[in-house]
């Protein structure tokens, strides 16, 4: 169809370019065929005159086609993909001028485009080729459509007998199925394990896609777990060797002791410290080991509404020792175990007042404990800031079993902790930057 309109639009033009020079054509012959000459003269310029009208329209029709002709070549060129492609002739302060001007403009936008397009197509291939997460792109009838090394290695297939078939065939449609973010027990041919899941959707070419990344946990779990067993081991054995060192000194020495001949006059004196000792020892490993139990075997909250204020006051109101001042707040509503919330707050509150209590004036007026909240987006932040001396070992806050107290049994901030993040929450520890002290932020998500 736009061949056919081209050639009416040359059509028109020539008619209209030969019909501009009818009136003076004819007026020039009219006026030669009136003077007195003879044929032979008339002839030639009749010629002349003809000749020179049709050489006229048709320069006045090639001027008009031709950048036509050239601006559709570049459209076309353009359309295609070649982006290399100038008009010529292009001025300013003229009107052809200014469109091939901005047909060029066009084209050297599109070309700086397709220029930046490849650079990052190729980019994101080289940063998929080197990722070590499997990645795959699905379109909406679930068949793989974009697969990288990782994920050839991880099918142990390559690239193209994947592409085309489906997450079924493939072993991946319970990775499509789910949340969007979990982390799954799966078997490949490639490998086994713990993989952690991730999954978004995207567009192409107007229809949707999804997009599914596998990275295998298994070894930064096992390091993971190592590293635990690690500390774990060295805290134990550090507890251990503290209660059995004496145990086996004093039993020794008692061993010693009834075994002179004759019996020294104190040796049932010594002998009842001994025992004392060694069952004073025997206790403390039998409370370390409770501890143990109580940070191992935390049951998983059992969820109600909860309101957040009437909580807080009743957990201010087992603390005497110290001043505590509630800054109210919003009425919020959180989906929680109470119980467990309260034994964080309580133990955060207990160790508040028990560093508000190491300074002189830690338990007068000019010292109180300031519990506070806020809503923050679909989260509340629950604050306690205390005047103490403040956190002298942040980087040990969490470890199990370390304290500073001499009756401490370092399990209270890490049970913390694991209630916090049982509810979907987060505990963080800092010294204040106003004044001496601690602060104390909870994070849970509302309801």
């Amino acid at each position: 169809m736009s061949n056919a309109s081209q050639v009416r639009f040359e059509r028109r033009l020539r008619w209209l370019a030969f019909s501009v020079g009818v009136p003076g054509s004819l007026v020039a012959l009219i006026l030669l065929w009136a003077d007195e000459h003879d044929d032979k003269v008339r002839l030639t310029l009749v010629i002349l005159i003809l000749l020179g009208w049709v050489i006229c329209a048709a320069s006045l029709v090639h001027r008009v086609v031709f950048p036509l002709q050239t601006l559709a070549n570049l459209l076309g060129g353009l359309r295609e993909g070649d982006f290399s492609t100038r008009a010529r002739g292009a001025v300013r302060d003229d009107a052809l001028g200014e469109v091939l001007i901005e047909a060029n403009a066009l084209a050297e936008t599109l070309r700086e485009q397709r220029l930046g397009a490849l650079e990052a197509t190729a980019l994101l291939r080289t940063v998929m080729a080197e990722l070590d997460a499997a990645v795959f792109a699905f379109d909406d009838g679930h068949r793989l459509r974009l697969a990288n090394r990782a994920a050839e290695v991880l099918l142990r297939r390559p690239i193209e007998q994947l592409l085309g078939r489906t997450a079924t065939e493939l072993g991946l449609a319970e990775c499509l199925a789910g949340q969007p973010s979990q982390t799954l027990s799966l078997t490949f041919p490639g490998a086994v394990g713990r993989f952690g899941v991730r999954r978004s959707a995207f567009r192409q070419a107007g229809l949707p896609h999804q997009l599914l990344v596998l990275a295998d946990l298994s070894q930064a779990l096992r390091e993971e777990e190592r590293q635990a067993w690690q500390r774990l081991v060295r805290v134990l054995g550090h507890e251990l060797n503290n209660s059995l060192a004496p145990i086996k000194s004093i039993a020794g020495s008692l061993e010693a002791l009834v075994a002179r001949e004759p019996l020294a006059e104190d040796w049932r004196d010594d002998t009842r410290r001994g025992l004392s000792v060694i069952a004073a020892r025997a206790d403390s490993l039998t409370r370390f080991v409770e501890a143990y139990s109580q940070l191992a075997k935390l049951p998983p909250p059992r969820r109600r509404p909860t309101e957040l204020e009437p909580l807080l006051r009743r957990v201010m109101a087992l603390e005497a020792r110290v001043r505590v001042v509630l800054v109210p707040g919003p009425e919020l509503m959180l989906n929680a175990d109470p119980d467990q919330l309260e034994q964080l707050l309580i133990n955060l509150l207990r160790n508040a007042a028990d560093a508000v209590l190491e300074v002189p004036d830690g338990a007068g007026s000019n010292s109180p404990i300031e519990l506070s909240w806020q809503r923050l987006a679909n989260e509340v932040e629950i604050t306690l800031r205390d005047t103490g001396p403040g956190l002298a070992n942040p980087a040990n806050l969490f470890v199990p079993f370390f304290t500073t107290k001499p009756k401490g049994n370092g399990i209270g901030l890490t049970l913390c902790r694991q209630i916090a993040e049982s509810h979907g929450g987060r505990l963080s520890l800092e010294n204040r930057s106003d004044r001496p002290g601690c602060l104390a932020r909870i994070r849970l998500p509302l309801v």
